[in-house]
């Protein structure tokens, strides 16, 4: 563990910490992935962004906890640092302190790619966050998704959780930072050099909820997340103190909120269903109501799609409306 012994050190920092509020991203930062979509956008930020500064998890030099004591300032007392799942202000000394302070929590679960607290991904203070240590127990590795249990730690806490899908939904006011946060590694870790994982954000509920694959869910409600919870001035000052000061390099989906929808965005399938043989699935309609709508899937001799075990179904009717459903065991 390490302190700031300087008195004169620390209020410089927390001047600059203020006066990020203010900057700008670099001119010229994101020329290279000007006019993409899709994974050309995906690889030109990924090239943007990679070969950041490395810190250790815990000894040697300034390391994680040093860094989020400044990222994670509360500006209104330098002394604590802000909590992930709780808000709560907490003081930013009590590293750990015996299971009575607060930790690190990985948004995206370590286990998931199963790079712990390596330098690179295990360290990369873009997704590292102060937490409560029983809350950050009681997320665990879940997947983030829509869940409906209430989460409660000396009270309600603002977070939901689902034990049988795994699930869980952090407070409103930062399920856009999470959602952002899983864009970023996502982006960032492209199994390119030192060995790093190749991590990836899907629409589906893995079998294997231990899996140390390289994946995290769930991308449609991280999606829904991002716009519902836009980019605010706590993780723009949060970006610039983590490049300017620290990694020296930025999280894209801060920046431009908009890269999000490029790569990941909603697609339209369209192929005809007259044609199939250039596919192995089309769509078909089918009238519910006299206002819905449903789409079904359907292989190429005319059978419906079947639903697999965890599965995510998204049904979309023609009043606009939509429901998600999973398909269980």
């Amino acid at each position: 563990m390490h302190f700031f012994s300087s008195t004169l050190f620390t209020i410089t920092l927390s001047l600059f910490f203020i006066n990020l509020s203010f900057s700008q991203v670099p001119a010229g930062y994101y020329n290279n992935a000007e006019g993409l979509e899709g994974e050309a956008l995906k690889t030109a930020l990924h090239e943007i962004i990679k070969d950041h500064t490395e810190f250790s998890y815990s000894a040697g030099g300034t390391d994680v906890w040093d860094i989020l004591k400044q990222t994670d300032k509360d500006p209104n007392n330098f002394n604590n640092v802000i909590l992930l799942y709780t808000g709560a202000s907490v003081n930013a000394a009590q590293e750990y302190n015996g299971g009575s302070g607060w930790n690190r929590e990985h948004v995206w679960a370590k286990s998931h790619g199963n790079f712990g607290t390596s330098k690179g991904p295990g360290t990369d203070v873009h997704h590292l966050r102060p937490c409560n240590i029983q809350v950050n127990s009681d997320r665990g590795n879940k997947w983030f998704g829509n869940a409906t249990t209430p989460h409660n730690h000396s009270g309600p806490t603002g977070n939901y959780y689902d034990d049988i899908l795994h699930l869980w939904q952090p407070r409103a006011e930062v399920k856009g930072d999470v959602a952002r946060m899983i864009f970023y590694m996502a982006t960032r870790y492209e199994g390119t050099g030192n060995n790093e994982p190749d991590l990836e954000v899907v629409d589906y509920l893995p079998t294997n909820n231990s899996t140390s694959d390289p994946v995290h869910a769930l991308l449609s409600d991280l999606m829904e997340w991002h716009h519902e919870d836009p980019v605010d001035n706590w993780e723009k000052t949060r970006n610039d103190v983590i490049y300017y000061q620290f990694q020296n390099n930025r999280n894209p989906f801060i920046d431009e909120p908009g890269y999000a929808d490029l790569i990941w965005g909603d697609s339209t399938i369209t192929t005809d269903p007259e044609t199939p043989e250039d596919s192995t699935t089309f769509i078909q309609n089918e009238t519910i109501s006299s206002t819905k709508t449903v789409i079904k899937i359907m292989d190429i001799t005319g059978r419906e799609v079947q639903p697999q075990p965890n599965m995510l179904l998204i049904y979309i009717y023609s009043d606009g409306t939509r429901e998600k459903k999973i398909q269980l065991q």
